[in-house]
């Protein structure tokens, strides 16, 4: 990207109109860059070079008497080759952990938390993805009689995810039972992904002393209803979003109707998470990249948070492609590994 960029000149026009353009949000013009940016040469040179950097696709006019606003495709080129990411002071990381009201005892809790402390420092919307159950470490399973031929099933991870499940059985069972049936499963299942559990329990199924085995048959059975449902599912939390519509250009009702769209339907966010959280560190998806189509020109800058080497989720800031990325990139990277520090903690 950075070639496409030549002259120090062409750089320095480039990055004071993307200044410009994420502090007022309108077409930018050589005038304001001559008076505001010290370039030190004339309006006159500002146009020429503004019009190359336009050839180069790097810049468009919305109106022929207009200003320039920068395309997705100058953005990128400015965040990978030009942009000076500002780092947070100590105060401001101090606030942050100040905003985790009185810390968060369930792991759920402090996901929503993260949400919430996401939107109030980028006055954009916040997004956590939960862990993929699946994908977790089994810590234990219990089981609770609710009433006759009525069960609850509390499945815990390590990550310290808490999935409840209630169904019915056929015939009575007391508590004294379940927590037989509960002590064989954990011992058993320690160590093993939630994928794996499934798996284990299938192959045990098959084994001929099962027949004759009658507390590892009822056990396995109930284990299997427990993990009926699909664990392959996240959820997604979602803090701030008429933090959006602040923004000028989403202001008109069509745009408002594509942003709430997006976010109510939820799959198209969750499947970008989901993808960046395995590339690492922060990622910045910028317009038309983020594939979220459907909310107009909206970027997102996302980070995967951990529980010791194990990747849990990802969080994140969706605002406007003009959104002040020196300031939002650092605060979603201190976050996730704030989050990661925290889940290391309490878990």
């Amino acid at each position: 990207m950075k070639q496409l960029v030549r002259g120090e000149r062409a750089r320095r026009v480039l990055e004071a109109i993307i200044l410009e353009y994420i502090s007022g949000g309108v077409p930018v013009g050589s005038r304001a860059l001559a008076k505001r940016y010290g370039l030190n040469v004339s309006p006159a040179t500002i146009r020429n070079v503004m019009a190359d950097l336009e050839e180069l696709g790097l810049l468009y006019q919305p109106h022929t008497s207009a200003g320039r606003i920068p395309t997705d495709l100058g953005l990128r080129v400015y965040i990978d080759s030009i942009l000076k990411i500002k780092q947070l002071s100590s105060a401001d990381r101090e606030r942050i952990r100040r905003s985790y009201k009185g810390g968060v005892a369930r792991v759920e809790g402090l996901l929503k938390e993260t949400s919430k402390v996401l939107s109030s420092f980028s006055k954009q919307a916040g997004v956590v993805l939960t862990p993929r159950l699946s994908l977790t470490v089994f810590k234990r399973i219990e089981f609770v009689r609710l009433r006759a031929k009525m069960v609850m099933t509390i499945l815990v991870s390590q990550a310290g995810i808490v999935h409840n499940t209630i169904f019915e059985i056929d015939g009575d069972i007391s508590q004294e039972e379940l927590d037989k049936y509960s002590r064989y499963l954990n011992d058993m299942l320690q160590d093993l992904t939630l994928h794996q559990v499934k798996a284990r329990l299938l192959d045990e199924m098959k084994k001929e002393k099962v027949l004759f085995d009658r507390l590892l048959s009822k056990a396995l059975e109930l284990s299997q209803k427990a993990l009926q449902e699909n664990l392959e599912d996240s959820e997604i939390y979602i803090e701030g979003r008429t933090n959006l519509l602040d923004n000028p250009e989403f202001a008109d009702v069509e745009q408002m109707r594509r942003i709430f769209n997006a976010f109510e339907e939820k799959s198209k966010i969750i499947d970008l998470l989901d993808k960046s959280m395995s590339a690492g560190g922060v990622n910045i998806f910028i317009g038309s990249e983020s594939e979220l189509l459907d909310m107009g020109s909206v970027s997102f800058i996302t980070s995967p948070y951990t529980s010791g080497d194990d990747i849990l989720g990802t969080l994140g800031v969706i605002g406007p492609t003009r959104m002040d990325y020196s300031r939002i990139i650092p605060l979603v990277d201190y976050t996730a590994k704030l989050l990661s520090k925290m889940l290391g903690e309490a878990l």
